[in-house]
This record gives C-alpha cells, structure tokens and sequence, in this order.
C-alpha cells in the first residue's frame, strides 16, 4: 500500500507539531546543504520555530549571504546601475569571444599550413602529430561509411537475387500451365479429326442427337412386340 499523504494545514496538536517540525526542519537543513555542495552554489537558511527560537545553516556565513542578497536587490531596483553592470558583462564576453576566433583563426591557418613562422621544432612536431591523428580520424570515418556503403549494397543484391528467383519460379509455372494447356489443345484436335469432324461444337450437336433416333424406333418395338403377344 503507498503511503497516506498529510494534507498540508496547521497541526492542531502539539506534540505532533512539534515532532513535524523537527523531522522537516532536520530534512530542509539536509536538503540545502546537499544543494550547496552537489552545485557549488551559495546557500542560506533561515528557520524560526513557533517558540522563536532560530535555526540556520549556510554554505559560507549566514552574514555573508544576507549582504550579496541586499546587495543583489539594490542592483535590481537601481535601473543605472543594473544597466552598467550588463554592459560590462557584454564587453567582457565580447573580449572574451574575439580572443577565441583569433586563436581559431590562427590555429586554422597553423593546420592548413599557413603561417607556420615562429614555430619551433617541438611545436612544429606538435603540429604533425595532430594532423596525422585528424588524417586517421578521417580516414577511419571514410572506411566506415565505405563498409556501411557495401553492407547495404550486398543487401540489395541479396533481395534483387531473392526476387530474380521467385520470378524465374512464376515464369517456369506459367510456361508449365501454357504447355499442359497446349498439350490438351493437341489432344481435342486429334479426337476430332479422327471423328471427321475438326469442329468440336458439332460432335457435342450429334451426341445430343443420338438418344432421339432411339426414341423413334421404340414404337415400331412396341407394335412388334404386341403381335406377338396376339
């Protein structure tokens, strides 16, 4: 069974208040100082129990964190100042993003084997070594695509042969139905031609026709056989 949630209202009782202060407030304490020390952030705490009394914890001095929250808030409700500080702040990543492209640039020409002036034999053998282990990297890259390229194609060819093979086997049963089909033809014509008549449809006509001529000769039967009986 899970457990029963606490609706969250004031504790009518005091002892259970008070032992739930101390569980939470213990477990609120645990919580900052984990977050302080997992994050490296600046953390401060302040409890003050129904009886007054003080609890508190920070990652540095309490002191210290209430002035950098005084502080902070100051710069928040001064406009002038807060504007000032963010222009500083985007000099300063603009300083600091132009030094980062010009050492990419440099280093760019440095590979493509520009200015390669100044440079010292270790630092030239650095530059070596770094461009046959991008060399490898390349290379093993393009052998993969290369192998994952003939994977798929062998693929292919084993469904386009699975295929070929299955219309062979359709073509082989066509052409079995054709010939069977043929040799009955052949069959029906040589019954007929030796009936002397080619015309299939005519010997169906005198087949029919046959139990009628028998019927005509039954009353001739008929009256022979009642002379005799007289």
């Amino acid at each position: 069974m899970g457990k029963a949630k606490i609706e969250i209202k004031r504790i009518e009782d005091s002892a259970n208040r008070q032992v739930t202060f101390s569980k939470r407030r213990s477990g609120l304490l645990k919580k900052a100082r984990e977050l302080a020390i997992l994050c490296d952030a600046q953390v401060g705490v302040l409890v003050f129990s129904s009886t007054g009394r003080l609890y508190e914890y920070g990652s540095s001095s309490v002191e210290s964190i209430i002035d950098r929250y005084n502080k902070q808030k100051d710069h928040e409700h001064n406009p002038l100042v807060n504007r000032a500080s963010e222009a500083k702040f985007w000099q300063r990543e603009a300083t600091i993003l132009r030094q980062e492209l010009q050492q990419l640039q440099e280093l760019h020409r440095r590979v493509t084997g520009e200015e390669l002036y100044g440079l010292g034999i270790n630092e030239l053998k650095t530059l070596e070594n770094q461009l046959e282990m991008r060399l490898k990297n390349v290379q093993i890259k393009k052998e993969q695509i290369l192998t994952d390229e003939i994977k798929e194609l062998q693929h292919n060819g084993h469904e386009i042969r699975h295929q070929n093979v299955q219309l062979h086997k359709t073509i082989e049963a066509i052409s079995k139905e054709n010939a069977e089909l043929q040799t009955k033809v052949s069959e029906a014509r040589v019954v007929n031609e030796e009936y002397g008549n080619p015309n299939p449809t005519c010997t169906i006509h005198l087949q029919l026709s046959q139990p009628q001529s028998e019927s005509d000769e039954s009353p001739a039967k008929a009256m022979e056989l009642g002379l005799r009986l007289l």
